[in-house]
């Protein structure tokens, strides 16, 4: 069994699609996706169908986003968050216009189910943002930081490259696990086009919600595949730029 981890998607669809069809999935295969299905591109909506139909024939672990948190609220409450509809929201509130209640309702289900994390096997940590308790995510005051926090990323970018776990500078959070996982902050902010890490943080979001690509990467051979820049995929869109 092969397990893969999927960047954020945006609603870029069509890059979703492109990439799997450039890798050889096999049912057996393990797929964690690590949030921001929607909010960008235009099909946000028919991304969750996608990944509603996707998780009958493969396995599945759908972590929570902060913009899946904000469309939720949308669907359940009706609430439209001005900020996050200047943000991609509106495009995915467009996207559901013609969406029937019970397809609505099925979508709810999905964002209700969602995992706030999950920690494999191999002791590895799969989130969407990062976290900030010492003791770990499971452990953190304000639960919904493991869909907000950035500054997990942040310090390990600025962490002192010769610095390891056996140092008694190195991150006491980052030891809690083998390998973490997330997504949240594009890498294209700091200049790089492919999932990367710094100590034992990856992130794999490659920035598909602006000029980036869907990227997906095998957690035990570190290969990665990806889309085109998924802006190419949809020519007549803005998504988040």
């Amino acid at each position: 069994m092969k397990t893969y981890v999927i960047g954020d998607i945006h609603g870029g669809l069509r890059g979703l699609k492109q990439v799997f069809e450039r890798m050889s999935l096999k049912p057996d295969d393990r797929f964690i996706f690590i949030g921001d299905y929607v909010d960008g591109w235009s099909e946000s909506a028919q991304t969750l169908s996608f990944l509603i139909n996707f998780s009958e024939t493969y396995t599945c672990v759908f972590i929570r986003g902060n913009h899946d948190e904000i469309l939720y609220n949308f669907l359940k409450k009706g609430d439209k968050n001005p900020t996050w509809l200047q943000h991609g929201g509106e495009s995915s509130r467009i996207s559901y216009e013609s969406f029937s209640k019970a397809e609505i309702e099925a979508h709810i289900n999905f964002l209700e189910n969602l995992r706030n994390f999950y920690i494999d096997e191999k002791n590895r940590l799969f989130l969407h943002a990062g976290f900030t308790n010492l003791h770990g995510p499971e452990n953190e005051y304000y639960p919904n930081m493991v869909y907000w926090d950035r500054t997990l990323w942040e310090m390990v970018c600025a962490l002192d490259k010769t610095i390891d776990k056996n140092n008694d500078l190195y991150p006491k959070r980052l030891k809690l696990f083998d390998e973490i996982y997330i997504g949240h902050t594009p890498v294209t902010r700091i200049g790089y086009s492919k999932p990367t890490h710094f100590a034992n943080v990856w992130n794999v979001d490659t920035g598909a919600a602006f000029k980036g690509a869907v990227s997906v990467l095998d957690v035990d051979t570190k290969h990665v595949w990806q889309s085109d820049p998924v802006w190419k995929l949809y020519p007549n869109e803005t998504g988040r730029n």
